[in-house]
Parts: C-alpha cells; structure tokens; sequence
C-alpha cells in the first residue's frame, strides 16, 4: 500500500457530530451546510491506509460503526443509502491505555480485539533520551526557517538542560518549548535564555 493514498485524521481534534461526515462523507443537503457532496476519509484512501489518531477519544457510537467497517469494509455515506466498499489498512494510536478503558466500559472490548492487531508501545521521550537533541535540533531549525530566521541549532548547555528534562508531555512537549525559544532567539543559536521556566524549575 505504500504507494496509495495515506489519510491520516485526529480523533480528538474534531467534534463528534463532525467526526462521522469526515470518515464516511455526505451527500449535498445531507445536513445544514451540506452544499455538495463531500468523500470521507474511507473512500478518499481505498487502497491505502487510514491513521486514526487518538481512537481513544473516540464516541461508543462512533465506535459502533467503525466496528461495522471494518467487519463488512462497507459503508453508507450521511444522507445516502448507497452502499460503498473500501480497502484500507487501519492504523490507530493513542496515548490512554485502552484495555483499561474496556475494563471502564469507556471502550468497546470488541473493537479492541480488532484493532488490536499489531500492537507498537512507543516509549515516552524521557525513556529514550537519545532521541531529544536530534528532534530538538531539527525543530530549532524548521521553526527558525518558519519565523523568517537564520537559527542553526541550539548551543550545548541549552542541550544539556533539554536531556535532563522529563518532558511530560512528550514529543509534543518539546516540538513546543523549542518553537517558543526558536520565536525568542536573538541569534544563531537557541540559548537558555530562551527556554521556559518550567524546565529549570524541574532541573
């Protein structure tokens, strides 16, 4: 599938009423606001591979017909009763521990077994640390040539500070303390100056 389409959409970032029209598409004047027909994600990567980020945010109704697809690879678009198939390889990530939202009745157990195929524990950031100063580096330079400046890194003190921060956030985290300082720098090189309070606070 590698050469077919690759959609990725994020679960949490749009409402749920939303959610649905943007996997499955809708007719025009499926709704108000509907003024044209519209291809969901399904059928935009027939062929290719869906990324369902964040699926733990996902509504149990939501859920429902997402199980529905993925058993039957058919689905009907908001306001039609055309019956439309789609191959797509379904990858999915989230940051809660969804076993656990099973056990809450939060999530639907039998879409866990479906999904839950092959299963990538990614370790936080602070458990791979070798990985910070690359990232690190390669934020400073795509936000400096973002904000219109010349930064070519960030200097080794200011590097050191980042390897001994824990980073509760994650990749996340560190994509935005290091688009902040790179908005800060006077120079050519993120300086501590330019980092955050609360790294320091907890070095």
């Amino acid at each position: 599938r590698s050469k077919k389409p690759f959609v990725p959409i994020n679960c949490a970032a749009i409402p749920e009423t939303l959610l649905e029209s943007e996997l499955f598409g809708y007719e025009k004047g499926a709704f108000t606001g509907a003024v044209q027909r519209k291809l969901g994600k399904f059928e935009v990567a027939n062929g290719g591979t869906i990324f369902l980020d964040e699926i733990g945010e996902m509504s149990p109704l939501l859920q429902v017909k997402i199980l529905r697809f993925l058993q039957s690879r058919q689905f009907e678009p908001l306001g039609s009763n055309r019956v439309k198939k789609s191959d797509v390889r379904i990858t999915a990530a989230t940051n809660k521990e969804l076993f656990s939202l099973v056990k809450e009745n939060k999530f639907r157990e039998d879409l866990f077994y479906r999904i839950n195929v092959i299963n990538i524990k990614l370790p936080a950031l602070r458990e791979r640390r070798l990985d910070i100063e690359p990232l690190a580096e390669s934020f400073a330079i795509r936000f400096g040539k973002k904000n219109g400046k010349k930064i070519k890194g960030i200097d080794p003190e200011t590097l050191n500070i980042l390897n001994r921060y824990n980073f509760p956030g994650n990749i996340r985290e560190l994509e935005n303390i290091v688009e902040r300082a790179a908005i800060l720098a006077q120079g050519e090189l993120i300086a501590k100056e330019d980092l955050p309070k609360v790294i320091f606070e907890e070095n």
